[in-house]
């Protein structure tokens, strides 16, 4: 990785520079377009462990919109709870939103903080001129050159996140006479520790562009290339008990030292270079033709500690916690609450506590066990895999934007897209020993050690696994898709109206690398191809009806193709989709009130959302029978609904009063379908899982927010007090399967089924995180020079550092009883897996803009 970045270092120095001069911007956005994307890119993270998927949502004209999305961040916040497939991302109109899992991922723009402060943002029933508006709102960034402030930019930042330095150069020339722009960013992060003990963080971010008008100004061609190669260590979640033992609400199980040195387990390898080319034609004065051609190379690399045939490495595997000896939960369950139980505790307290290190990874301990099995001729205990998720993606898209009048506007866009996402394993280190063989050895137990279900690739039986080679699964998801959407927008007396539509085509096929044992003639090359025709319309409309005062209204409806990601029964093992796969039905609606004068701005909203048909897939270890689960849930229906408000008293020319909140619900309406293959065995199981009334996970449903603004003199000055509230963990459907519903009542004995053949809702209550107040603020001025202009900014977040505000989080899939029926002393279903939000931490910024 040091490579690549001294590769990339070298080429950006060699890029030409032309140079221009500067022109000044106003105080404020010189200040405040730092905090709305340090927020993002800091405390968020990017980490895909942790599901930080917010909503990228921003609108000028309403008051909560336009703060929600970097003021509640450090909770993770999405907007409406949304998962951010519904929040459609664009760049130069093209879409950018990933084609297998519809999720846009920030750290593809990470770094770029001056090139994504020019978008174009809708909210779910605003209308725009690049798309029909997506459920959860769209986004469309400007990558132009000749769009970008001109002038040089240099900024320094410190901080105590998930990195701690920060320098960024960006220059912009601006349209020179001869109808040339060059523009031009190169960021780079680092933090040899970030916020988290055991984690760094290395990234080099680059951006550069040339854009030429020709003739009269109506054709314009731009092409644009950036990308952010990244190396980042990982945090892992823990429980309570963990974190109480640790004295450490961010104690990482997933480090250790090695030779007196700390080493991650978990690290992650991100880059996705980019190139963009865009025509503009200027057809006429009322005609506009805008087409974009994208592509997209993902190398996505995230690395993990596994073992064969030994005992689990982790430390915080629920054997090694004090709790799975003693049980502290129930005084009833005499059996594990005897005097050599409470020794036992004692013990493994004592253990945990006295010494950091017996916290954390052995490395030396597993190098020395792989030595010792080598030696004796076998394959490696403990080795460290990489999970591989790359893509080639090629994007085109075209819009054609008409003014048919003075109060009427036409747009019409097609976009064609395709995308070949390659999913694979491979082994990153052996960990010193010398040989590893790609068989399933979670299906040892099931089958005879020469039988054909244990092998990986049967076209290449028993191949012995060196590091860097593939093992386990190998396979490319291949997703075609295109749509057709047009809009129309009218202005009529007091009403402004837009009525959009939108037909879309989708299709995916798998094509296996690996003839996998379990699915002989079903998992080496493609499977049959999957086709759906989606589409849908929006309404919205706005009565103005004088004096301040607006009154809005939408409503809308989709087919909406389900995602290639979860498509696949078990796509690691075989070509099988998803029983019963269909496309997800959406209907959504809002109204809203927007109240305006020169001393307050007010917006008040309520929207309602219903999803059928959707479909979810999960696959982790499932720790009770030694193996990995793919679980499919289909025909989930769910509800999203809730109240927005947003009110802005404006006290002087200088100070103002800013209050926000919201209160929403999205949870599963009815239990649903579920299927689930071990990779025990080439077996389904299709049962119910009882899920009803589950709650999107990992953002709070209930949040508001105080603030204090003062804007005077160059001086910048704001405090808000933010409090969540109904914080889910991600459930799990394992623990809900009527099956295991039933085991659990005759082992246990306890109450679980009600009158009506349903489970009583204390048997299949979802884990909750604790949520509370943070204070945040931030401080900057801003200095006119002779030549430039300086702005130092300070933001602190969490300033009262309030550690027990959960951000997220997941069930433990695994049971409280054995399979013979003996209740455990460790108790899965009372110790959810847990993330913290950061303690008081914050950034300075100094930049310097001439």
């Amino acid at each position: 990785m040091q490579k690549k970045l001294k590769l990339a270092v070298m080429a950006l120095c060699y890029s030409p520079w032309a140079l221009a001069q500067s022109d000044s911007i106003g105080l404020k956005s010189a200040v405040m377009s730092e905090s709305a994307f340090t927020f993002t890119e800091a405390q968020l993270g990017e980490d895909d462990d942790m599901s930080q998927n917010v909503s990228i949502i921003n609108s000028n004209s309403n008051i909560y919109a336009s703060e929600v999305g970097y003021l509640f961040s450090p909770m993770r916040f999405r907007y409406r709870a949304f998962d951010q497939r519904y929040n459609d991302i664009y760049i130069n109109g093209a879409p950018i939103n990933d084609m297998e899992s519809g999720q846009f991922r920030y750290s593809w723009v990470g770094g770029l903080n001056q090139q994504t402060r020019n978008m174009e943002s809708a909210l779910p029933f605003e209308d725009n001129n690049f798309s029909m508006t997506a459920m959860g709102g769209s986004n469309n960034y400007n990558f132009r050159p000749a769009a970008m402030a001109t002038g040089h930019r240099i900024t320094l930042s410190g901080a105590n996140r998930n990195y701690t330095l920060r320098g960024m150069y960006t220059f912009n020339s601006g349209l020179n006479s001869k109808g040339w722009a060059f523009s031009g960013n190169i960021t780079y992060r680092w933090a040899n520790e970030g916020y988290v003990e055991g984690t760094f963080y290395n990234s080099l971010s680059y951006f550069l562009g040339v854009q030429k008008v020709f003739g009269d100004g109506s054709h314009s061609l731009s092409l644009v290339t950036w990308g952010n190669p990244t190396e980042r260590a990982s945090q892992g979640a823990g429980t309570d008990e963990m974190y109480w033992m640790a004295n450490d609400r961010y104690y990482n199980p997933y480090w250790g030292y090695q030779n007196g040195k700390k080493r991650n387990s978990r690290v992650v390898h991100d880059y996705s270079p980019t190139a963009l080319l865009t025509w503009d034609w200027k057809i006429d004065d009322e005609t506009k033709l805008t087409t974009s051609l994208l592509g997209k190379y993902t190398m996505y690399e995230s690395t993990k500690l596994n073992y064969n045939n030994g005992s689990n490495p982790h430390p915080s595997y629920w054997k090694n916690m004090p709790s799975s000896y003693y049980d502290v939960w129930d005084e009833t369950n005499t059996a594990n609450r005897t005097p050599q139980a409470l020794e036992d505790w004692n013990r493994a307290y004592d253990f945990w506590t006295s010494s950091k290190a017996n916290r954390q990874i052995n490395w030396d301990r597993l190098y020395y066990s792989n030595e010792q099995a080598s030696a004796q001729g076998q394959d490696a205990i403990y080795y460290i895999q990489a999970k591989h998720n790359d893509a080639l993606t090629f994007t085109l898209a075209s819009t054609l934007n008409k003014q048919l009048g003075k109060d009427k506007q036409w747009n019409l866009g097609i976009v064609a897209a395709t995308n070949k996402g390659m999913h694979y394993q491979t082994m990153e280190d052996l960990l010193g020993a010398d040989t590893y063989h790609n068989i399933n050895t979670y299906a040892l137990g099931t089958y005879d050690r020469n039988s054909d279900e244990i092998q990986y690739d049967l076209n290449n039986r028993d191949a012995v696994v060196r590091e860097g080679d593939k093992f386990g699964y190998d396979y490319n998801l291949l997703v075609n898709n295109a749509k057709l959407w047009s809009s129309y927008t009218q202005n009529y007396g007091i009403l402004h109206y837009t009525i959009a539509a939108k037909l879309g085509y989708t299709s995916m096929q798998r094509d296996g690398k690996m003839r996998n044992g379990l699915a002989a003639n079903n998992s080496y090359g493609k499977s049959k191809t999957a086709e759906f025709l989606d589409g849908g319309f929006k309404l919205n409309t706005s009565f103005n009806l004088g004096r301040g005062n607006t009154l809005t209204f939408g409503i809308g409806y989709e087919h909406r193709a389900p995602q290639a990601r979860t498509a696949f029964a078990s796509p690691e093992i075989n070509n099988d989709f998803v029983t019963n796969l269909k496309n997800e039905r959406i209907f959504s609606t809002e109204i809203g009130y927007q109240f305006q004068t020169s001393w307050l701005h007010a917006n008040f909203n309520a929207y309602y959302s219903r999803m059928t048909n959707v479909t979810d897939w999960q696959n982790y270890y499932f720790d009770d029978i030694n193996s990995f689960s793919y679980v499919s849930l289909t025909n989930i229906k769910k509800h999203y609904y809730g109240l927005e408000a947003g009110l802005k008293f404006k006290v002087t020319s200088a100070f103002d009063i800013n209050l926000l909140g919201t209160i929403s619900d999205a949870k599963i309406i009815n239990n649903s379908n579920v299927r689930y293959m071990n990779s025990t065995s080439a077996e389904y199981t299709d049962e119910i899982v009882y899920n009803k009334g589950m709650r999107d996970s990992g953002t709070p449903l209930t949040a508001a927010s105080l603030g204090l603004s003062y804007h005077s003199g160059g001086w910048y000055i704001d405090l808000n007090c933010n409090y969540y509230d109904r914080i889910y963990l991600s459930y799990s459907p394992s623990f809900r399967y009527e099956s295991t519903l039933t085991a659990r009542q005759n082992a246990t004995g306890e109450q679980i089924w009600g009158d009506n053949d349903q489970p009583l809702p204390s048997a299949v209550e979802q884990a909750q995180g604790h949520g509370g107040f943070m204070l945040d603020g931030s401080i900057g001025r801003s200095i006119y020079l002779k030549r430039g202009m300086l702005s130092i900014n300070l933001m602190v977040t969490n300033i009262l550092n309030n550690q027990n505000l959960c951000t997220g989080g997941y069930e433990q899939s695994r049971s409280d009883y054995t399979s013979s029926g003996n209740i455990r002393a460790y108790r899965f279903s009372k110790n959810p897996m847990k993330f913290y939000a950061y303690g008081t931490n914050g950034m300075l910024n100094i930049t310097y803009r001439f």
